[in-house]
């Protein structure tokens, strides 16, 4: 397998817009049982309904345990959704797999960032987590990918969003965060961000949504809805600990300019809630030290940010809540060309993310070992 010795940005690569064509969407089967309640079945259940509303769009892989095999194939039986053994300590697929750049020749290379797991052993959610450090290696072996690892710069795929034109969205709650690069300054983490993902202007926003244990991943906050247009999660009660938050994020983003020199529009979502899981929820999670703690008393950070695009479709979460109706009609008016196909977020989120967190886009393009694939037969 080819290993580019150059960054991607010299190379002429860069990360497209979710928007932009796909090839598939990559997931990992959830089944940590301190993470996920019942051993993961009500996530595997989730998860599934996901995979399944993908798989209208566009080809869907997941990567499933040993162990698990026969269970996720018994599940998921749509001809679009390919299941390949692949091992992984969770399945957050969005910060663990490849962050896919190509160039304007239709190539197509992946980023291997260094993953510790969102702060190591400073507020880390797990430890060990090789097997997650590996999942971006083996999903671009798997395609004949190209790839670049950023080894010794720690990031995750749900702490950026791209317009496709040169801006990036991040928030400095999470880049900025000790445990991730500590060696390195604002302008350092800025620099690799323009050298591998080929972007010239970088938003910062101050803080991610509340109680976010990824600390505040932009994904479940803020994302660009096409170019000079972004979606930020909005509350407009003063009581609320997403109140100043969301007021820092709407100063910042009314004051910048993106890459192309446009003023933003922004569009304000609500945020559902306040969503707590019940003690019976945590009571079925598996009580291990040193991962994340399952308490009725922590309030969720449910979002309808959290949202996947594939070919033609917004797939969003839905939380049975006043809210997910207001939200719908807001996704309808910003894609007003691709179908809203919302499904059951809260088990998702029980587990600490949602849509966004448990998927991956691959963009259409071509790979070192080239395979014509535009779908999946059993």
């Amino acid at each position: 397998m080819q290993h580019p010795t150059c960054l991607p940005r010299t190379e002429g690569f860069y990360m497209p817009a979710e928007w932009a064509a796909q090839r598939q969407i990559w997931m990992l089967w959830p089944e940590r049982p301190d993470n996920w309640r019942l051993g993961g079945k009500p996530a595997q259940a989730a998860f599934s309904a996901v995979a399944e509303a993908i798989a209208r769009f566009e080809p869907v892989t997941i990567g499933v345990s040993a162990a698990q095999y026969e269970n996720a194939y018994a599940r998921l039986q749509h001809p679009r959704i390919r299941l390949v053994e692949l091992s992984s300590d969770d399945a957050w697929v969005r910060d663990t797999g490849p962050t896919f750049v190509v160039n304007a020749e239709g190539e197509l290379r992946g980023i291997d960032w260094a993953f510790n797991a969102w702060g190591g052993l400073n507020g880390g959610l797990y430890f060990p987590w090789q097997r997650d450090d590996q999942v971006a290696r083996k999903i671009l072996h798997l395609e004949g990918c190209a790839r670049y690892r950023t080894e010794g710069f720690v990031l995750e795929g749900g702490a950026i969003h791209v317009d496709g034109e040169g801006t990036l969205l991040t928030t400095e709650e999470c880049l900025l965060n000790p445990n991730r690069n500590p060696q390195l300054s604002r302008a350092q983490i800025e620099q690799r961000l323009r050298d591998y993902l080929g972007v010239r202007q970088i938003l910062w926003l101050p803080e991610g949504l509340y109680n976010d244990e990824t600390n505040g991943h932009v994904d479940n906050f803020c994302c660009f809805v096409r170019p000079g247009e972004v979606l930020l999660a909005w509350t407009d009660d003063p009581q609320d600990p997403n109140y100043p938050r969301c007021q820092a994020a709407l100063a910042v983003l009314e004051a910048s300019r993106d890459a192309q020199g446009r003023r933003l529009m922004v569009h304000k979502m609500p945020i559902p809630g306040p969503l707590y899981a019940t003690a019976e929820e945590c009571a079925g999670v598996d009580q291990v030290m040193g991962t994340q703690p399952r308490d009725p008393s922590i309030r969720l950070a449910g979002s309808y940010i959290n949202f996947l695009l594939v070919n033609g479709a917004v797939i969003a979460p839905y939380f049975n809540d006043p809210a997910d109706e207001a939200a719908r009609q807001l996704l309808q008016q910003c894609f007003p060309e691709r179908e809203v196909v919302m499904v059951p977020g809260r088990e998702i989120l029980l587990g600490g993310g949602n849509i966004h967190c448990i998927t991956q886009q691959q963009p259409e393009g071509w790979g070192a070992l080239h395979r014509e694939r535009r779908g999946f037969a059993r």
